[in-house]
């Protein structure tokens, strides 16, 4: 594949809003990435407090050896374990197991073209739009200020597995796999 996720990692720091407990939100319990070709031995994985608006700080690195341009389909596959067995989540409302067309449109919806890229990938000179030229990418360990954010009712409690899968003129460019658990307060 084109497109290689090489490692990444999560510290989840608690407010003191989210240690008092602010009545919303969700609590990450697990989360593990690693590539579609890896092993789960191969998986990062971390442990978390809750997870309320407040800081996050986070690492990542990866690589391409081809241009990633438009269009630049995303296949993402989502499945909730249910009484032992995994079931795949439908797409709904754009969140689930859905096709993306084109990553890079809804980049540029996100972050309209001409507008710099937000924090802190604008300082370590990270792209956030189309086209990504070939090479490695790298975040350092950088803090984020994660919002209030309200989860679909079947995206509450419960583990989950999704992945990846990238691609363009029909041909697979990289995939990433990720598993977490995922409990609403």
């Amino acid at each position: 594949p084109g497109f290689s996720f090489n490692s990444g990692k999560l510290q989840l720091l608690q407010s003191e809003e989210s240690q008092q407990g602010s009545g919303y939100g969700f609590r990450l319990e697990e989360l593990r990435a690693a590539r579609c070709s890896s092993g789960p031995e191969d998986a990062d994985g971390v442990s978390g407090p809750d997870l309320h608006p407040g800081e996050l700080t986070a690492s990542a690195s990866g690589s391409t050896s081809v241009e990633l341009a438009a269009p630049l389909s995303v296949n993402v596959t989502l499945e909730k374990e249910v009484a032992g067995f995994w079931v795949k989540v439908p797409c709904l409302e754009e969140l689930g197991s859905c096709h993306y067309e084109d990553a890079c449109d809804i980049l540029s919806q996100l972050i309209p073209p001409g507008q710099d890229c937000p924090e802190p990938l604008h300082t370590y000179g990270l792209p956030c739009h189309c086209p990504f030229k070939a090479g490695s990418y790298s975040l350092p360990q950088s803090d984020f200020t994660l919002p209030t954010m309200d989860l679909p009712y079947w995206l509450s409690n419960g583990n989950y597995r999704m992945q990846g899968v990238l691609g363009a003129e029909g041909k697979e460019l990289g995939c990433l796999k990720l598993s977490l658990s995922l409990h609403s307060d």
